[in-house]
């Protein structure tokens, strides 16, 4: 069985850096073998799931977009399956809950969800720190007394891929 990795982001307002890295993210998840969660809408969302698209590994089933509407409108186009909720904000928990392993990047106050989700139900979570918002301010730290390690630091794509295949034990 494939492991799957959430990515959590910026819905709107990324920069070229942040999108690039975004991409990059996706398919280097898909070329470790695994499948790829996000909020299924645009900005980071859209990014990760255009870049894994770029995996060889990649065969139309492997990018999953978990959307807060109840219909797919808001779905981008690069995703493999759609799951409209209907649940609004609440999806949030559903896209941590999917990942057996978490990544943020940059993020405003949804992204924070998310990343507080994780954190709660023990899922391993890093945030790209060069990308600004919450996966900036979070880095490193411990959000309460749950855990004993704080949110991973991952500064670059390379790190990634070694966080991701130590949590997941690849």
């Amino acid at each position: 069985m494939n492991k799957i990795v959430s990515v959590f982001g910026s819905n709107s307002h990324i920069n070229d850096g942040v999108e690039k890295l975004s991409e990059q993210l996706g398919k280097m998840i898909l070329d470790l073998g695994c499948k790829v969660c996000t909020g299924g809408r645009s900005g980071v969302m859209e990014a990760v799931s255009r870049g894994a698209r770029k995996s060889n590994n990649w065969t139309g089933h492997e990018i999953i977009g978990i959307l807060p509407e109840s219909d797919d409108s808001s779905a981008n186009p690069f995703l493999d399956v759609v799951m409209p909720t209907g649940l609004g904000l609440f999806r949030n928990m559903l896209v941590a809950k999917t990942g057996d392993a978490c990544i943020a990047i940059a993020g405003g106050a949804g992204t924070l969800s998310e990343i507080a989700f994780a954190w709660q139900i023990g899922k391993p979570i890093a945030v790209m720190s060069t990308t600004g918002g919450w996966s900036e301010e979070l880095a490193g730290r411990k959000l309460d007394h749950r855990r004993d390690e704080g949110v991973a630091n991952l500064t670059d794509i390379k790190s990634a891929e070694a966080w991701l295949r130590s949590v997941l034990h690849q």
